[in-house]
């Protein structure tokens, strides 16, 4: 099997989870207890809070450990939007964020709160000029994804962290990293990212498990009130075996991001070339040197995506036609209808997304199914 759908969720790491069993069944004791077994959890968790920091750039004290990146997300907003409350009800955020930013606020704005939505260009791109327009002083909270899920196109978060610190010092900066951890360089100081969310099962770790960086300082309110663990934050029974094997996972993706991100860009050349040689079809996004090499979206036009992908499948290729949580879904790409391409382009579009595992063999193998593939099924399409 050639597995092209990584953006959607990938093979856990043996290491990651023979760590975690590890925890599940030898070191299970409860972190909160003062006990040994208790305190060696402790230690490891700890231990994973500092491979993450390491990444970002941040101290282990600001990363607390969620369920994944929708919580994070979740957190990041209805958190600030509650301990913020008396500086305003003003958000901004784009217009091609994943469902669990763009749900939240659609919920705050139901709730009575502003929130702007700033537009795209056609490769995805917010304008600066927009979004310096948007920032009020009331405004509380930017969102933006840092790596699209859909088309990998890349914000300069760098960019738009001054920008946010320079019109407004108070309104907090959140980024969606969770298709950028541990795929592609983030230092949050220099960002000037307040708050960052990610996901281990995005970076070959366990589903459910995931991480929200909070600067030291913020008044974010915590979306649960219980036994005051993570410093009050996150209730409940920390999850030992989870951050553990979390920071196995962040531990690997950091040690080899310059090698991976080369390794996979190879893999992705091979693929879009490839495809671009074939009549009819087209890049969605950003161009080759500048996307996340992780992820590439393209149209082929005639064709609908769900077509293709099921018979990809019956090959033994297995891709998406976007978004993992919006697949089911029977209605054109939001992402790519903010990025203004036709439904005539969007009903042909198809998301390949790649891991460090993958190979430029495996890649010049997809391209022979597809040129097998595609003529043969838009001649029975017409």
């Amino acid at each position: 099997m050639i597995y092209f759908d990584n953006a959607a969720t990938t093979r856990a790491l043996p290491e990651s989870v023979e760590k975690m069993a590890h925890m599940l069944c030898e070191e299970y004791g409860n972190p909160a207890s003062v006990s040994a077994m208790g305190l060696a959890v402790e230690k490891e968790i700890k231990k994973a809070a500092e491979s993450i920091a390491r990444g970002i750039h941040c101290n282990p004290d600001e990363v607390f450990f969620t369920s994944g990146g929708t919580e994070g997300d979740n957190w990041a907003i209805y958190g600030t939007a509650e301990g913020y409350k008396r500086q305003g009800r003003h958000f901004i955020t784009t217009q091609i964020e994943h469902p669990a930013v763009k749900n939240p606020m659609k919920k705050l704005e139901e709730e009575g709160a502003e929130v702007t939505w700033l537009s795209v260009d056609r490769q995805g791109h917010i304008s600066l000029a927009e979004l310096e327009a948007a920032i009020r002083p009331d405004t509380v909270l930017v969102s933006v994804i840092l790596v699209n899920n859909e088309t990998g196109t890349v914000q300069d978060a760098a960019a738009i962290g001054k920008l946010i610190k320079e019109k407004n010092p108070q309104t907090l900066f959140h980024l969606d990293a969770v298709q950028a951890f541990g795929k592609y360089p983030i230092d949050v100081e220099k960002m000037k990212a307040d708050l960052l969310t990610m996901s281990g099962h995005k970076i070959h770790g366990p589903k459910g498990t995931g991480m929200l960086y909070m600067r030291k300082g913020l008044k974010v309110k915590p979306l649960m009130l219980g036994g005051g663990q993570q410093k009050g934050q996150r209730p409940g029974t920390e999850n030992g075996p989870g951050a553990a094997a979390l920071g196995v996972a962040a531990d690997a993706a950091f040690s080899s991001l310059k090698e991976s991100i080369e390794a996979v860009r190879e893999v992705k050349k091979i693929l879009l070339e490839g495809i671009l040689a074939m009549p009819d079809t087209q890049l969605n996004g950003e161009g080759l040197d500048t996307a996340s090499p992780y992820v590439l979206n393209v149209t082929f036009k005639g064709l609908r995506s769900e077509v293709l992908l099921h018979a990809l499948e019956s090959k033994g290729i297995v891709v998406s036609a976007g978004s993992a949580c919006d697949s089911k879904k029977k209605v054109g790409s939001p992402v790519l209808t903010a990025m203004g391409l036709p439904f005539a382009e969007i009903e042909g579009a198809v998301r390949f997304s790649f891991c460090r595992h993958n190979t430029t063999e495996e890649a010049r193998e997809c391209l022979k199914v597809l040129e097998e593939l595609v003529p043969f099924l838009r001649k029975y399409n017409r």
